[in-house]
């Protein structure tokens, strides 16, 4: 498990709007039962709707994906088993968001 590893959704009841899961947790508390993370939003399930400066526009195995940092939560270290990719590149505009989730900045 790594900041910013990408993990299918398992959920029959979210997936088709959520298809993927985001870490957001940072390595250094690894230890933890939880991790940190966001859903990845299918942009035409949410209407097109993103919103500047919080949800970050991303193309993942062919789809357009939102990064949904208002959702923020926590999962079990069970429910999120092999990681299929990384968005570590997007690293810049994900602490972005997140800073401006909380400072407003």
């Amino acid at each position: 498990m790594a900041q910013f590893d990408v993990y299918e959704n398992t959920s029959n009841s979210t997936r088709r709007a959520y298809p993927y899961i985001l870490e957001l947790q940072n390595d250094v508390i690894s230890e933890l039962a939880t991790r940190i993370v966001v859903p990845l939003a299918d942009i035409a399930v949410m209407g097109n709707e993103a919103f500047k400066g919080l949800t970050p526009r991303v193309s993942y195995e062919g789809k357009e994906l939102l990064i949904l940092i208002p959702q923020i939560a926590s999962m079990s270290t069970k429910s999120l088993k092999n990681p299929i990719g990384s968005l570590s590149h997007l690293r810049k505009e994900i602490i972005a968001s997140l800073d401006f989730a909380i400072t407003g900045v």
